[in-house]
């Protein structure tokens, strides 16, 4: 069965509640992967989106900051939570089908500004959040795995605006782009996004900076789907829904999409 996933830092599900209804009711994927809810889960308009034909939702939260969840057509069990690098965030949350799927949602730690975790707590977290991730998919080999989310790292040099301009900068440092290879490598993870669109500049995110950030087009490709080997060949028709990024008092990521023959 054709199944539709799309993964999106919403960057405050209840700020942007319009946004995502817009998203479900013009583009209608079957699951949504939201990361930087900034909500507790009981806080989450699940009754709208309910009202939209997304009666399930799993989710992990927490007042202000960080949080995900997991919005579904089709029915979902709730299958945990790791606290990578025992931070204490709500940054991960996976969620079963009945199909035997499960879907794991990831908001990475950004790093904040300087990539050296000497001078910068927050950098040396998510090197450490990375560390955990690929010792736990080495422990945990998935088997029928999708991860999404806001893995907040571009990896590849047509992930960036510029190669070149971004190598010192946080999300795009040689040291990060190593530290997502080695879990993504253990776990056999497949990058589905540049398995369907392997050639070319593609971005997720425009930083609200940019006075034009359409015209300026200093994108990165921070959001990523990725999927066991097992079904990595059942994917296709991956797009990211640049347009997005310009409505109204927009996230400054795009929503990614992936659709799976399950």
């Amino acid at each position: 069965m054709p199944t539709t996933l799309a993964t999106w830092n919403i960057n405050s599900v209840r700020l942007r509640e319009a946004l995502v209804a817009r998203l479900l009711t013009e583009e209608a994927p079957d699951i949504l992967c939201l990361q930087e809810c900034k909500s507790p889960v009981e806080k989450i308009p699940a009754e709208s989106f309910a009202a939209l034909g997304y009666p399930y939702l799993v989710g992990r939260g927490q007042k202000g900051y960080n949080g995900v969840a997991i919005l579904s057509k089709l029915p979902l069990e709730d299958a945990g939570d790791f606290d990578f690098a025992g931070l204490g965030h709500a940054r991960h949350v996976a969620a079963r089908l009945e199909s035997g799927v499960t879907i794991h949602n990831f908001y990475v730690p950004a790093g904040g500004d300087v990539p050296d975790r000497a001078v910068n707590e927050k950098f040396g977290q998510k090197l450490d959040y990375l560390a955990e991730m690929r010792d736990w998919c080495r422990g945990n080999r998935p088997e029928r795995a999708i991860l999404v989310g806001d893995l907040n790292i571009a990896p590849r040099e047509d992930d960036v605006w510029s190669h070149k301009q971004l190598l010192k900068i946080v999300s795009h440092t040689p040291v990060e782009v190593e530290a997502l290879g080695a879990a993504q490598e253990a776990g056999g993870w497949v990058d589905i996004t540049r398995k369907d669109i392997p050639e070319g500049l593609l971005y997720s995110w425009w930083s609200y900076r940019a006075k034009d950030w359409d015209a300026a087009d200093k994108g990165r490709r921070l959001d990523h789907i990725w999927a066991t080997a097992d079904i990595a060949g059942a994917a296709h028709s991956s797009r990211i829904l640049r347009a997005v990024r310009g409505w109204e008092k927009p996230s400054d990521h795009a929503p990614v999409f992936a659709t799976f023959d399950l």
